[in-house]
C-alpha cells in the first residue's frame, strides 16, 4: 500500500512537472509575441510632418510653422498667448520647402516648379492676405542670401545675364528693389555686414578664389588675399568692434577648418580662435545683440558645440540639463534674445520644437514633428570605422534592427550623395523603415566626405568609381568579416552621388551584391559635368581638378561612367528618377535602362513626371517606398 502511494506521488509530481513546463512554453511565447518586432507601416516614416521649421516674428510675438495642406507643406502663423492661428498659403502643387519672417508683419519664401529647381521668391501678410509673387521677371532664378528683419532682404538673381547672379537690396514696405553689387560672372558667394550692407565676395579665376574686399558700397571690391581653391576659406561673420575685421572658417596652412580672425585691410590672419584636432569646425553661433562670437560647432560621430563664451555656456548647459535624453539646438530667436525655438532630436526620435521664454526661464512644447514614431520601436545609430586597403580611416554608421542579434543579417549598403557632404547621426526615415524591415544599414563616409580634413577630401579627387567605390567596398568586406553580414544577403543603394555609387557596385563587384537601388543615380559623367549650369562655369576648372576633364580624360570617364558598361550588370536592379530633374539627365536615364532590357537584366524603373532630383511629394514618396520595400523583399531573400 505505502509503495502504490508512493508510485502515485511520484506521478502526479511527474504531471505537475509537465504542466509547469507546458505553462512555461506558453508564457516563453505569449513573451515572443509581446516583445516581437511591429512592422510599422509605410506612411509612418514617409508622410508629410505635422508640424516643423518653426520661426519666431522679429518682434517675439507669433511664431510660425510648416504643416500639411492637401498634401502639401503650407505656412501657418500662431499669435502667441492665444488660439489664434491662421493658414497663410493654399500651395497644392508644390511645397513650401523654405521660408522666413521679412518682418514683423510679412513672411516670404522660395518655391519651384516640380523640381525644376529654378526658385521664385514670394510675399505674404501673416493674416493670408496679399500674396505676391516678389520678382515678377519670367525665366529668373532667385535665391535669399540674408534677411535683415527689419523688412529689407539681400537676394541674388540672374536677371540681367543669366550666367550672373548679382546682388541686389529688396524693401519689402515699398517693393523697392536696388542692385548692390554687379556681379562681373566669377562671384560665387557674399557677405554683409550686420546691416545689410554688402562689402565682402569670393570670387574665382577658374584655378584659385580671391577674397574681395571693400570699405563701403560706393568704392570698387579690391583683393586682399588669393587662395588656391584647394584651400577652404568660408567668411562667417563680422566682427563686432568694426567692420575691418571677419571671422572665417579656414584650412589655410592646415588640415582642419579652424576659426578665425582676418584683417580685411591685410587680408592676413590675426590669429586662431578655435580648432579641432580631429574633425573641421563647421559653424560659428553669434549674439547680434550681445556683440558676441557663443559657439563652433563641429561633428566627430555626433554634432557637438564648443563655447566661445562661458555665459552661452551656462544658457546651454540649462538647456541640456531639461533634456537629458535628447540633442538640443536652438534654431531661432527673436530680436532681443529673450524668445527662442528650440528643437530636440536623437537617432530615434525625429524631433520637437519648444518655446523658450529666458525671462521667465519656461519652456513650453509646441509639437513633435512626427509624434506617430514611438521611439521604443526604433533602431540605435551606432559609430564605425575600418581601414580602407590603402591605409585610410573610413568612418560610418551601422544600423541594426532591433531584436536581432548582430550575426548573418541582411544589409543594405547606403552611400550618401554628394559626394562632398557626409552622414551624419540622428534620426534617418530610411534607415530606421529598412532597419524596422530585418535590414542592417551600412552608411559610409568614403573619402571626400566632409568634415575629416583637407587631406581626406583631396583624396577624393579623381577617384569617382575608383578608390570612392572601393572604400564603399572595403566597407562590405568589413561587415562580412565582423560576421555582422550575409555574404549572399546584401544590396547596395543610394540616392544621387549614392545611386552612381549603386550602379557601380552592380558593375565592377556584382558578386557583392544581391541587387543594386539607384535613385537619382548620375549614369553619365561626361554629360554631368558638360551640363554644369552656366551660372556655375566660373567653378567649371575647379570641377575638372576635382572630378575629371571630359576632354583630357576621356578614357577615365568612360571607365567610370555606368551608362557604357550596362553589359557587366548582372543583378536586378531598381532606377528612380524624376523627370524635371535638371542634375540628372532622364533622357540617359531612359538609355541606360533600355541597355538592361534588351540583355533581359531585371530592371525596376519608377520615374515621377512631377519631381526633380527629390521626391518632395508625399504620394511619389509613398509609393517609391512601397516599390523599394517589394523590391528588395523579393531579391534579398
Amino acid at each position: 500500500m505505502l509503495q502504490f502511494l508512493e508510485q502515485e506521488q511520484r506521478g502526479i509530481m511527474k504531471f505537475i512537472l509537465r504542466l509547469v513546463l507546458m505553462l512555461l512554453v506558453v508564457v516563453m511565447v505569449s513573451c515572443h509575441k509581446k516583445t516581437s518586432i511591429r512592422e510599422i507601416p509605410i506612411a509612418n516614416f514617409f508622410r508629410n510632418p505635422d508640424k516643423f521649421y518653426y520661426h519666431i516674428s522679429p518682434d517675439g510675438k507669433y511664431i510660425s510653422y510648416l504643416k500639411p495642406y492637401q498634401n502639401r507643406l503650407n505656412i501657418y502663423v500662431h499669435k502667441l498667448n492665444s488660439n489664434e492661428i491662421i493658414r497663410v498659403t493654399s500651395e497644392t502643387e508644390n511645397s513650401v520647402t523654405r521660408y522666413w519672417w521679412g518682418n514683423n508683419n510679412q513672411l516670404i519664401y522660395l518655391q519651384d516648379n516640380n523640381g525644376d529647381e529654378k526658385y521664385r521668391l514670394y510675399a505674404v501678410n501673416k493674416d493670408g492676405s496679399n500674396r505676391h509673387d516678389l520678382i515678377p521677371f519670367s525665366n529668373v532664378i532667385t535665391r535669399v542670401v540674408r534677411v535683415m528683419g527689419n523688412g529689407n532682404i539681400l537676394i541674388e538673381m540672374n536677371k540681367r545675364d543669366e550666367k550672373k547672379f548679382d546682388i541686389y537690396r529688396l524693401n519689402l514696405e515699398t517693393n523697392r528693389l536696388k542692385m548692390v553689387a554687379e556681379n562681373p560672372g566669377n562671384i560665387s558667394f557674399w557677405l554683409p555686414d550686420y546691416n545689410g550692407k554688402v562689402l565682402v565676395a569670393i570670387s574665382s579665376d577658374r584655378v584659385n578664389e580671391n577674397l574681395l574686399y571693400r570699405p563701403d558700397e560706393n568704392t570698387p571690391f579690391r583683393v586682399i588675399r588669393t587662395m588656391n581653391f584647394k584651400e577652404s576659406f568660408e567668411p562667417a561673420c563680422f566682427s563686432f568692434e568694426n567692420n575691418k575685421h571677419i571671422y572665417a572658417l579656414s584650412n589655410i596652412n592646415r588640415d582642419k577648418k579652424a576659426l578665425v580672425e582676418i584683417d580685411l585691410e591685410t587680408g592676413n590672419e590675426v590669429k586662431t580662435l578655435y580648432e579641432h584636432p580631429e574633425v573641421d569646425v563647421m559653424e560659428v553661433g553669434y549674439s547680434k545683440l550681445n556683440k558676441k562670437l557663443n559657439w563652433v560647432g563641429f561633428t566627430t560621430w555626433k554634432y557637438q558645440l564648443d563655447f566661445i563664451d562661458s555665459s552661452a555656456r551656462r544658457f546651454y548647459k540649462n538647456l541640456t540639463n531639461r533634456f537629458p535624453d535628447s540633442e538640443i539646438s536652438v534654431i531661432d530667436n527673436d530680436t532681443l534674445e529673450r524668445k527662442m525655438l528650440i528643437r530636440t532630436y536623437s537617432d530615434k526620435n525625429p524631433g520637437s520644437y519648444y518655446l523658450y521664454d529666458r525671462d521667465k526661464s519656461k519652456i513650453v512644447k509646441l509639437s513633435d514633428i512626427a509624434p506617430w514614431i514611438n521611439t521604443n520601436e526604433m533602431a540605435d545609430m551606432k559609430p564605425i570605422s575600418f581601414k580602407s586597403r590603402d591605409g585610410l580611416t573610413i568612418n560610418g554608421y551601422l544600423t541594426l534592427p532591433r531584436g536581432q542579434d548582430a550575426r548573418n543579417l541582411p544589409v543594405i549598403i547606403n552611400p550618401h550623395g554628394g559626394p562632398w557632404s557626409r552622414n551624419k547621426w540622428g534620426f534617418n526615415a530610411e534607415t530606421q523603415f529598412l532597419a524596422n524591415r530585418g535590414y542592417a544599414v551600412l552608411q559610409i563616409n568614403y573619402r571626400g566626405s566632409s568634415g575629416y580634413g583637407r587631406k581626406f577630401w583631396e583624396a577624393s579627387f579623381g577617384e569617382w568609381g575608383k578608390k570612392m567605390q572601393d572604400d564603399v567596398t572595403d566597407g562590405v568586406d568589413w561587415l562580412i568579416k565582423q560576421g555582422i553580414a550575409d555574404p549572399n544577403r546584401i544590396a547596395i543603394y543610394g540616392f544621387s552621388y549614392g545611386g552612381y555609387s549603386a550602379l557601380m557596385g552592380a558593375i565592377q563587384t556584382p558578386e557583392k551584391y544581391r541587387c543594386a537601388i539607384s535613385y537619382s543615380g548620375i549614369s553619365n559623367i561626361f554629360t554631368y559635368l558638360k551640363d554644369i549650369p552656366p551660372y556655375y562655369k566660373s567653378m567649371q576648372s575647379m570641377f575638372y581638378e576635382m572630378v575629371a576633364n571630359p576632354e583630357l580624360d576621356a578614357d577615365y570617364l568612360r571607365d567610370v561612367s555606368p551608362i557604357f558598361h550596362t553589359d557587366k550588370i548582372n543583378i536586378p536592379v531598381m532606377i528612380v528618377q524624376g523627370s524635371k530633374d535638371p542634375r540628372v539627365n532622364i533622357n540617359e536615364t531612359n538609355q541606360f535602362v533600355k541597355s538592361l532590357q534588351k540583355r533581359n537584366i531585371e530592371v525596376k524603373y519608377v520615374v515621377n513626371q512631377n519631381e526633380g532630383h527629390m521626391l518632395t511629394k508625399e504620394e511619389n514618396r509613398l509609393k517609391f517606398y512601397e516599390e523599394l520595400e517589394q523590391f528588395l523583399s523579393q531579391n534579398m531573400k
